[in-house]
C-alpha cells in the first residue's frame, strides 16, 4: 500500500541561495583556541628542567582541553544557525573531531601533569597520582569527570559504534554534560592562568555559562515550547515497502514550525517503549498546514517499533534541522540521487524544487522502491523524470559511474546534485560526480549516520 499524500497545485518558488557561515564559525572556534594558547603563554615566564617542561605541556594541554570541552558541548546545543545554515551533518563531524581533540588533550594533560609533579616532588608516579586525586582541591570530581569523558570517547569510536545500539550510545553520550560539569571547577582552583587573574576567570565563566545557556534554551526550553504549542500526535501509519512505514503526524499551527522540504526532526514517540530515545527522521513530504509525514525503515529497535504505533500516540519533536533544502541550489536544473530510505527527504524536494528536476533512485529490487507511486505521480504532474537503478536478476549491482551519470543526465555539470543515502554510497557517488565534471559547490549532501 502506498500513501498518496496530497500535492500542492504548483511547486513554490524557492528562496535565493544563501552562503553558509561555516568558514566564519570555524574561524571563530580556532580563534578561541589561539586565545587559550595566548593565555598560557602570558602566564608562563620560563620553563626550566624536565619537570618544568612536563608540567608546562600538561598545563597547556589542560587549558586547551577545557576550551575544547566548551566547544564540544556548544556543538551539541542544536543552535539553529548551525543546524540549518551550516548543516547538521557538518556540525556532527565538527563535534566528532572536537571529541577526538578533547579526549587526546585530556590524556596528554593527565599524563604530563602527573609526570611533571612526580619529577618535581621526586616521588613515584603512583604516589603522586594518589596525592593529586585525594588531596588537591576539586580533583576527585575532576577525576570522575575524566573517567566519564574517556568512556564517552571509547563508545564513540567507530569500531565500538558498529557494535552498540543507537539507544545505548545516545544515553552514554549524554554523560558528556556531567563530565564537563565535574571537571570545570578544578580548572579555576588549580589553573595558574586563572589564579589572581580576574579577567581570565571572568572570560572562562562567560564561555561556560554562554554554552550552558545555549544548551538550556535550544535543547530544553525551545523543545518544551514547541511541543506545548503544537501538541503533535500520530494520525496514521501506512506500509510503503517491506520494512518501510510512513507516519503522518497531526498538530496545531504546524506551519509556524517553518519546516522546509529536505529537513528533518528528532522524534520521540510515546508508545511501544519508544519514548526513551530521540531519533532523527526526515520529512518524506512537504509540510502541510496541520500535518507532517516521515517514512522510516526498520534498521534498529526504535525504527522497527514505528510500525506498532497507533493513532493518537503522543509525539515529542525537536527541529526542524538540516540544510538539504532548496536554498542550496545554484541554478535551475537539479538531479536528486537517493539510495534506499534516503529517498525520504528527496521525495519532498522532488515535489517542491523549482526548475528542471531529475530523480535517480537506487534500490535492490522493485519491491524496495518506497513511495514509488507518489514519485511517478509527481513526475507526471510536473513533467519531471524518474530513473531507477536496480540490481540485476543475479543480484549484480548497477554501476553509477561517471559514464552512466553523463549518459543518463545530459549536461550533468550544469546541475545541482542532491544526494541522500548510506555514507559509503554517498562517498562513491561524490567521487563519480566529480569525475563526471560536476563542481564541488553543486554537490549537496547530508549524512545522518551518528
Amino acid at each position: 500500500m502506498t500513501t498518496v499524500y496530497e500535492r500542492r497545485t504548483a511547486p513554490p518558488v524557492a528562496p535565493a541561495p544563501r552562503r553558509s557561515p561555516a568558514g566564519a564559525v570555524l574561524g571563530l572556534l580556532w580563534a578561541g583556541a589561539a586565545a587559550a594558547v595566548a593565555l598560557w603563554w602570558a602566564d608562563t615566564d620560563s620553563v626550566v628542567g624536565a619537570a618544568g617542561w612536563l608540567t608546562g605541556i600538561g598545563r597547556l594541554a589542560g587549558l586547551l582541553c577545557g576550551y575544547a570541552c566548551a566547544v564540544l558541548v556548544g556543538l551539541m546545543a542544536r543552535v539553529p544557525l548551525l543546524e540549518r545554515r551550516v548543516g547538521s551533518d557538518r556540525v556532527a563531524r565538527w563535534h566528532a573531531m572536537a571529541g577526538r581533540y578533547t579526549v587526546s588533550l585530556l590524556v596528554v594533560h593527565v599524563v604530563f601533569i602527573l609526570l611533571g609533579y612526580a619529577a618535581q616532588d621526586r616521588a613515584s608516579v603512583v604516589h603522586e597520582t594518589v596525592t593529586v586525586v585525594l588531596d588537591y582541591p576539586d580533583m576527585l570530581k575532576a577525576t570522575f569527570g575524566a573517567v566519564i569523558l574517556l568512556a564517552v570517547g571509547v563508545t564513540s569510536a567507530r569500531a565500538a559504534r558498529r557494535r552498540l545500539s543507537y539507544e545505548f550510545w545516545y544515553y552514554v553520550h549524554l554523560l558528556t554534560y556531567a563530565a564537563v560539569f565535574l571537571a570545570f571547577f578544578h580548572q579555576l582552583s588549580l589553573g595558574n592562568e586563572f589564579n589572581g587573574h580576574a579577567g581570565a576567570t571572568a572570560a572562562w565563566y562567560a564561555l561556560y555559562l554562554g554554552v550552558a545557556a545555549l544548551v538550556l534554551w535550544y535543547r530544553i526550553l525551545a523543545p518544551v515550547r514547541l511541543n506545548l504549542r503544537h501538541r503533535l500526535r500520530v494520525e496514521s501509519v501506512h506500509p510503503e515497502a517491506p520494512g518501510v512505514y510512513s507516519v503522518v503526524v497531526r498538530g496545531r499551527h504546524v506551519e509556524e514550525l517553518g519546516a522546509q522540504a529536505g529537513q528533518f526532526f528528532r522524534w520521540r514517540f510515546f508508545g511501544e517503549g519508544m519514548g526513551w530515545a530521540s531519533t532523527p527522521y526526515s520529512l518524506s513530504a512537504p509540510p502541510r498546514q496541520d500535518r507532517l509525514r516521515i517514512t522510516v525503515k526498520a534498521l534498529g529497535d526504535h525504527s522497527a517499533a514505528v510500525s506498532l504505533l497507533r493513532p493518537g500516540a503522543r509525539v515529542w519533536a525537536e527541529g526542524p534541522y538540516g540544510s538539504l533544502t532548496a536554498e542550496r541550489r545554484t541554478g535551475q536544473r537539479s538531479l536528486l540521487v537517493a539510495a534506499g530510505v534516503g529517498i525520504t527527504p528527496l521525495r519532498a524536494l522532488f515535489e517542491t524544487l523549482p526548475g528542471e528536476v531529475t530523480l535517480l533512485y537506487r534500490a535492490r529490487t522493485a519491491q524496495d522502491l518506497a513511495l514509488g507511486a507518489e514519485l511517478e505521480a509527481i513526475a507526471r504532474w510536473r513533467g519531471a523524470k524518474v530513473l531507477y537503478a536496480l540490481n540485476g536478476p543475479q543480484g549484480q549491482r548497477p554501476s553509477l559511474g561517471p559514464e552512466f551519470l553523463r549518459e543518463a543526465v545530459p549536461d550533468l555539470a550544469g546541475h545541482d546534485v542532491y544526494i541522500c543515502g548510506p555514507h559509503a554510497f554517498a562517498q562513491d557517488l561524490y567521487r563519480a560526480l566529480r569525475a563526471a565534471g560536476v563542481p564541488d559547490r553543486r554537490i549537496h549532501h547530508e549524512s545522518f549516520e551518528l
